[in-house]
């Protein structure tokens, strides 16, 4: 261990100095240290204010200095929109200004306690990640295999983040095998004597994150990019020992690591660090447990059919461009139809619906997400048999009949086709 008296006489050099105090400004304002703890109560009152003050911020400063964009879109499941740009470039200038004024006000000669802390906090914020991410991937919850409505819908209709989220969906496997090497990364990073290979694991891991990102388009560019860098930040201090042992074939040191002077303050940091598992690690792992069992163990009833149908009648006056073309009902009580009609959610030329079914009416609402109370609209339904649904009632005032027949579609993709041995390319 190091001996932290002599360690803190060192003198650092001025750029070394300057490089510190702006990366210090910028990670404690992207990292926000304050809001990691806010679904906790009472805690989640600082981060709801913290949030709100660095709102107002980005704001203010987009609309005198930076104009991304005259009405910022918020953050809403993609990070690349105007506010993160904004946000970014916020989070920049107030670093460039806090080196500055620090510059200014403070002399010390070295940062060495303070770049400890910093890298003990960038290197629970990037386990933080690595395992949340990780966890959902090891019950296949993040992304999912293709729906019946995926498969029917043609191959160039796809945007590239949802034809790589289906590549990765496909394999329950390769889903799990990446789940794991992210937590395994965070893991690894929870330990300060494993904390050099888990930033190697965890730069890897994101590396690969980053470049699907970009390559495919997928909303999260920034953020990526942000948890790359992060980790290769937690490599700098050993950038010396590592490029001795692996380019100029050197022998190398142990690192130096700053050891905390008093008892209580290491059973604090013990404490933390169990906390931290408790609540990134172990409760996040028992909901995901749970919820996986009920989602299996579960059966949705009212379900009026699965499959794909083709739609052999539609009898209504309506322009071509809304007639339905087929209908696929899901597992569970969804499903899409071929149209143009935007009552629907479109997605990839197709409408798709969550419905509602009353078995002794006979009678199937259409919604357009699961939790409206309204239904878009009613319609009254027979089945002749197995294979065959009529359905009729009316959509925009104008009375409908949909003959539906169930097609016996073959989608090679759903069979999950695994060969060791292979003859020919396929």
């Amino acid at each position: 261990m190091v001996n932290t008296a002599t360690h803190s006489l060192e003198q650092w050099a001025l750029w070394r100095k300057l490089l510190f105090r702006f990366f210090g400004v910028y990670l404690l304002l992207y990292m926000a240290p304050l809001t990691w703890l806010g679904d906790i109560p009472v805690l989640n009152l600082i981060s709801e204010y913290y949030g709100k003050a660095e709102n107002w911020l980005v704001n203010l400063t987009n609309t005198y200095i930076f104009h991304v964009k005259d009405v910022l879109v918020p953050l809403n499941g993609s990070g690349d929109t105007s506010y993160g740009y904004a946000q970014l470039c916020f989070f920049l200038l107030a670093a460039v200004v806090g080196m500055v004024v620090w510059t200014i006000v403070d002399k010390r000669k070295n940062y060495d306690k303070a770049y400890y802390w910093l890298l003990v906090l960038v290197r629970y914020y990037v386990a933080m990640f690595a395992l949340s991410y990780g966890l959902i991937k090891l019950f296949g919850q993040q992304m999912i295999f293709p729906s019946l409505s995926a498969l029917a819908t043609p191959l160039g209709d796809f945007l590239p983040m949802r034809f790589s989220w289906y590549f990765i969906g496909y394999s329950v496997p390769y889903q799990f095998f990446s789940g794991a090497v992210e937590v395994v990364a965070g893991l690894l990073l929870l330990f300060r004597r494993t904390s050099t290979l888990g930033a190697f694991v965890a730069a890897s891991v994101f590396l690969n994150v980053m470049m699907m990102n970009l390559c495919y388009d997928i909303p999260v560019k920034l953020f990526s990019i942000h948890l790359f860098i992060f980790s290769n930040f937690l490599l700098i201090g050993d950038v010396k020992r590592l490029l001795n042992f692996f380019v100029f074939n050197k022998p190398t040191q142990p690192m130096t690591r700053l050891t905390l002077p008093t008892k209580w303050m290491r059973m604090g940091q013990a404490v933390l660090k169990v906390a931290f598992v408790g609540v990134f690690l172990v409760m996040p792992l028992t909901r995901l447990f749970f919820d996986s069992r009920s989602s299996k163990g579960s059966s949705v009833s009212n379900k009026l059919a699965t499959g794909f149908f083709s739609v052999d009648q539609f009898q209504g006056n309506v322009v071509d461009s809304l007639r339905w073309k087929d209908v696929v009902f899901e597992r569970n009580n969804s499903g899409s139809v071929q149209t143009g009609d935007t009552l629907f959610r479109q997605r990839y030329r197709r409408g798709y619906f969550s419905y509602a079914l009353d078995s002794l009416q006979h009678t199937i609402a259409f919604k357009k997400f699961a939790t409206d109370s309204l239904p878009l609209f009613t319609m009254h339904y027979t089945m002749p048999d197995t294979n065959n649904i009529v359905l009729q009632g009316r959509i925009r005032n104008d009375s409908i009949v949909v003959g539906l027949k169930r097609q016996k579609r073959h989608f090679q993709l759903a069979e999950r086709q695994f060969h060791w041995l292979s003859e020919a390319n396929r």
